[in-house]
């Protein structure tokens, strides 16, 4: 059994699409809406399963896109911005790994495991064991008992 866990940002853990201006934001190359997105889920909750994983041996990596069409220094300020997101709402998880990639970059070729991700197209790519943002906690669940 392959006990890695990967989960997306943008509209799975991170609410970027619900942040006023986002897309004027980003086509300006803007990093706002990526520091003030709110969480999508219980960021303590989510803490605490990821934490009795870890101690159970799985490696817990994130893997989410730089902007569509961003220039090579806008894609720089948002994967800084993504860290500092991840590191203010989930600073008890020590991530394994923090994949910030091209947009488009296919998922698939950087792990495999278990994706959270809300984009059909991802988790199509990703085959087994791929989940949208619904059922975070209920595979968690099953993977912690």
């Amino acid at each position: 059994m392959n006990k890695a866990i990967f989960f997306d940002m943008d509209g799975t853990i991170a609410d970027l699409y619900g942040v006023d201006g986002w897309l004027d934001d980003l086509r300006a190359e803007c990093v706002r809406p990526y520091a003030e997105a709110r969480p999508l889920v219980n960021m303590s909750r989510l803490a605490r399963r990821l934490n009795q994983l870890i101690a159970r041996g799985y490696s817990v990596n994130v893997i989410s896109w730089t902007s569509r069409g961003g220039s090579p220094e806008y894609n720089e300020a948002v994967k800084a911005v993504k860290l500092a997101w991840l590191a203010k709402h989930l600073p008890s998880v020590k991530w394994d790994n923090v994949f910030i990639v091209s947009y488009g970059t296919p998922k698939n070729t950087l792990g495999r495991g278990v994706l959270f991700d809300d984009e059909k197209p991802n988790r199509d790519a990703w085959g087994a064991g791929a989940y949208d943002q619904t059922e975070i906690f209920t595979i968690l669940k099953e993977m912690v008992t």
